[in-house]
């Protein structure tokens, strides 16, 4: 059975990697010639101003006194530039952000995780393409793109990483940082020759990248004064570097100006999914090649936000992300970055319409490349008579474009001209996606099959060893027959073959021929396929069609929970109905009611809004004074009793209520530090990491009884809870473990009202490392609802409290007490934990219930892998590469956290047995089987 897991953990690996070969692959070739305009550029240097976090509405807004809140920005948009709303794609993070507006090209998604400060795959950008390029900032991103930067000829400045405190006093400083240095870097310009030099040279880019607002909304949320006033500062910040440069180059008119932002924020202060709030982000540009302002009198825009910005009669000229890098490549006359899939938005050059033509034309030739190696590389690792080309843009018809679009350029027929290069670059945009995703259809049919092998050969195993389904149905054993594994050997050859003429990674060897071996299992497996239809044939077909439905239902109400939380309402609902059901209720009325009370109080919490939304600091002290009220209430019984081990179960409890107690001053006195803006105290740093140290170790040093050491994982989990917790969500641990032990005392009296013998109470029963074996029984139909209680309570512990598919359902507020300087994998590695919480709390109660119920721990497990994998090939259909960014990214990711789910249930069931079933003994403390 071991080697059965140790397989079973890499066959999950490889489904779960799949997706990462299927769906998130980096979209860049290499071997592209670069393409510029041949025209003579508009502007000499280029300033890009990113504002990290800034939301367009809260730019174009006006304060509560009815003032612009950009004052300097709004008399760009009305007297001297254009402007509009910068559309950005999922995962709205900073890294990816940053890439689509310098480098013009959309990352695959799992680049957010491969590194901040370091390039996990080669890309050409604007900056790379530069003559000179000065870059002021946060550390994490000035940096990135001078790594990949060829030649000495990009230089950054950057404040160290600490200064990236969310706790900090004035976060602004990070902003006030990068104005002040480019102050004293032109002032000493004038005194250095060689500087001076090459800042007036062509082709030249400031980058100044401003993380002051971004910062001040994880901290305080954008609808804060320091969010707003941040914006204020940036503002005049930029008046003053506008005048600054105007004055240095003697008012040239030869320098373009963009002020934007990678990406936005929600009203809780976060930001990773596709809420408007998130994709909308300014843009507004001015200077040397821009378009001046357009009144107009009625707009293409339906929705409300211009009334509202005031800026109705101005025209709104909304871009993609990825087109600001088009747009200032053009700007300064440097080649198109080759991996860039941006769209020049000619709607923002002020310049001939040769010049916009021509730049049209560049843009389209610099896509088509990309298209044209990318259909080189896939033809030559296909087979001639299995390679279809992407019919909509043969040669021909590239030639016959570019051809007729060259000809209006002489012809002076500009509009045509443009008109060709936009279908062109469509053409090419699409042809891109279809080479890009050319083996997708083939990868997954793969996976598929291997999926539905793996569940049907875990399915075989639990019939087979772990129930009496098949026994005495046919006593003749066959031996499987030398022509079926000749067949499977024979087709994982020609499978082999047929990749290694094609040059396929080697990761397709892996998803094409792992089904072989899995397939053979199964059918080796025929005896018991044969006796299960037998048996089933003699099984009542309406029992039979019941139990097949209510299970069918039941997945498919998991799954619907994934897109809608209120689902796990509605299943906790029925599940309160389950004692009437039962003779449960006349049997065992008081733990029925408490099932019922637990479930309906449980459900409430999908209901109630994403955690971050509205902090309240009270909810968290609230669920500490309970654990400490649950805690007085079992030491108080424990005095009572005449335990001769009471002292030293007395002194854990005491370290426990202390821990709690330590949690709820930790919470109360970092938020209280945070308001004054006096930053992370140490001393609350230090107790912080020692509760969350700790919770992994008290546990071990209580007794083994069942209740007792549930309830000290309980407690110590929920000091680290409370610790991570700023709202309601510290409630929820306590409300799911009440239900849990509920749980456990309901399938003790199902077994027994079922005829199987309980030889003991569970307040008797004791975790054991050795668990005598000749107590498992064989599986029933009732051990199939306790696998699903099990995956549903999973599930609940994932989305009770918030989506977690979405990335900004996250509240970095969440970690304040261990640390506020920004460290992603830090702040992530604690967010994971606080989401383990509950999963680890359900699966100890899934622990007792299986010793409670005398069932095998690998059976009931088992069908729980096959309920997940289930869950897990409905995700894999429900993937989508169509539609918006947001549906994409949502599918992706639910498919993502079935599979992890499946892989993590290996290791939480191991870390569960450790913290039931280990026990640390201190130094001096007496041996005994019952502790």
């Amino acid at each position: 059975m071991l080697l059965f897991f140790i397989v079973g953990l890499l066959v999950h690996f490889v489904f779960f990697a799949s997706i990462f070969d299927i769906y998130f692959t980096s979209p860049l070739v290499h071997g592209m010639t670069p393409q510029f305009t041949p025209l003579p550029p508009p502007a000499r240097r280029l300033v890009l101003i990113v504002a990290d976090g800034l939301r367009a509405d809260a730019l174009y807004e006006f304060d509560e006194k009815g003032n612009p809140r950009a004052p300097f920005i709004r008399n760009i948009i009305m007297h001297e530039g254009s402007w509009g709303i910068s559309h950005t794609r999922v995962p709205t993070e900073s890294r990816p952000g940053h890439v689509a507006l310098i480098a013009g090209f959309y990352e695959d998604v799992s680049a957010v995780a491969k590194g901040w400060k370091e390039n996990p795959v080669e890309f050409d950008s604007l900056i790379n393409q530069s003559k000179y390029t000065w870059s002021w900032g946060s550390p994490d991103i000035v940096s990135m793109f001078a790594k990949g930067a060829t030649g000495n000829h990009v230089f950054t400045h950057s404040y160290d990483a600490d200064s990236e405190d969310f706790g900090a006093k004035d976060v602004t400083k990070l902003d006030t940082w990068v104005f002040d240095n480019i102050k004293e870097f032109f002032h000493a310009a004038k005194n250095n020759q060689s500087l001076f030099s090459k800042l007036n040279e062509e082709k030249v880019v400031f980058f100044l990248h401003l993380l002051g607002i971004d910062t001040n909304g994880h901290a305080h949320r954008p609808t804060s004064r320091e969010y707003k006033d941040n914006i204020k500062l940036v503002d005049e910040g930029i008046k003053e570097i506008v005048s600054l440069l105007k004055d240095f180059y003697g008012n040239d008119e030869k320098t373009a100006f963009l002020f934007t932002s990678d990406h936005g924020m929600t009203d809780w202060g976060s930001h990773g999914a596709g809420h408007p709030s998130e994709t909308f982000t300014p843009f507004v540009a001015w200077g040397a090649g821009i378009k001046y302002p357009q009144k107009v009198s009625d707009q293409q825009f339906n929705d409300v936000l211009l009334k509202g910005w005031k800026l109705e009669y101005w025209k709104r000229q909304d871009i993609n992300q990825a087109d600001v890098a088009p747009l200032m490549a053009s700007l300064i006359g440097v080649p198109f970055p080759l991996n860039s899939v941006g769209i020049l938005p000619v709607k923002y050059l002020n310049n001939t319409d040769a010049f916009k033509a021509e730049s049209m034309y560049t843009n389209a030739k610099q896509i088509l490349e990309q298209f044209k190696v990318k259909m080189t590389q896939k033809k030559e690792v296909t087979l001639p008579f299995l390679f279809t080309p992407f019919k909509l843009l043969s040669d021909s018809k590239q030639l016959d474009i570019l051809r007729k679009a060259r000809s209006y350029i002489k012809q002076e027929n500009y509009d045509e001209a443009v008109f060709l290069c936009m279908e062109l670059i469509h053409l090419s945009l699409e042809g891109l996606t279809y080479y890009h995703t050319y083996d997708r259809f083939f990868l997954g049919i793969n996976v598929l099959l291997g999926f539905v092998g793996w569940a049907s050969y875990a399915s075989l195993l639990i019939i087979k060893s772990h129930s009496s389904l098949t026994r005495g149905v046919s006593k003749e054993v066959k031996k499987p027959s030398h022509l079926l594994l000749c067949s499977f050997v024979t087709i994982g050859i020609l499978m082999a073959f047929f990749l290694l003429i094609q040059a396929c990674p080697w990761t397709y060897y892996v998803y094409c021929l792992l089904p072989v071996p899995i397939w053979y299992a199964v059918l080796r497996e025929y005896q018991v396929i044969q006796d299960l239809v037998t048996s089933l044939l003699t099984f009542p077909s309406r029992h039979f069609v019941g139990y097949l439905l209510a299970l069918a239902l039941g997945i498919e109400v998991l799954v619907l929970s994934f897109f809608y939380r209120y689902m796990l309402t509605a299943g906790l609902t029925v599940f309160a109905g389950w004692p009437f059901t039962t003779q449960l209720w006349t049997r065992a009325k008081s733990v029925s009611l408490s099932w019922i009370f637990f479930c309906l109080l449980l459900a409430v919490f999908p209901l109630m809004p994403v955690v971050g939304r509205k902090p309240d600091i009270f909810l968290v002290m609230g669920a500490g004074l309970l654990v400490l009220l649950l805690s007085l209430f079992v030491v108080t019984s424990l005095i009572k009793t005449k335990d001769r081990f009471v002292n030293d179960k007395l002194l854990l409890h005491l370290l426990q209520i202390l821990s709690t107690v330590l949690s709820m001053w930790a919470v109360y006195s970092t938020h209280n530090s945070l308001l004054k803006k006096q930053g992370l105290p140490l001393i609350n740093q230090v107790v912080s990491w020692i509760i969350l140290a700790s919770s992994f170790v008290v546990p071990l040093l209580s007794p083994r009884n069942l209740l007792e050491r549930l309830f000290s994982i309980l407690v110590s989990s929920m000091s680290a809870y409370l610790l991570l917790s700023t709202g309601y969500e510290a409630l929820f641990p306590l409300v799911l473990s009440c239900l849990m032990f509920v749980w456990i005392h309901m399938e003790q009296e199902t077994l027994q009202q079922s005829g199987v013998s309980c030889k003991q109470k569970v307040t008797s029963i004791h975790f054991s490392y050795n668990t005598d074996i000749t107590q498992f029984r064989q599986l029933c139909l009732d051990d199939i609802r306790r696998a699903f209680f099990l995956v549903f309570f999973l599930v609940t512990a994932f989305f009770g409290t918030g989506n977690i598919a979405s990335i900004n359902s996250f509240d970095l507020a969440s970690v304040y007490c261990f640390l506020t300087v920004f460290s992603p994998f830090m702040m992530g590695a604690l967010m994971l934990w606080k989401i383990f919480i509950p999963f680890v709390l359900v699966m100890c109660a899934f622990e007792a219930v299986q010793l409670t119920t005398q069932l095998s721990s690998k059976s009931l497990f088992l069908m729980v892998l096959v309920i997940s994998d289930i869950m897990a090939l409905h995700f894999f259909f429900l993937v989508k590469d169509y539609g918006s960014w947001l549906d994409i990214g949502t599918s992706i990711s639910h498919y993502v956290i079935v599979m992890c789910m499946t892989i993590v249930l290996v290791f939480l069931n191991g870390l569960a047995q450790l913290l039931t079933t280990k026990k640390l003994r201190l130094c001096g403390q007496p041996k005994s089987h019952l502790i």
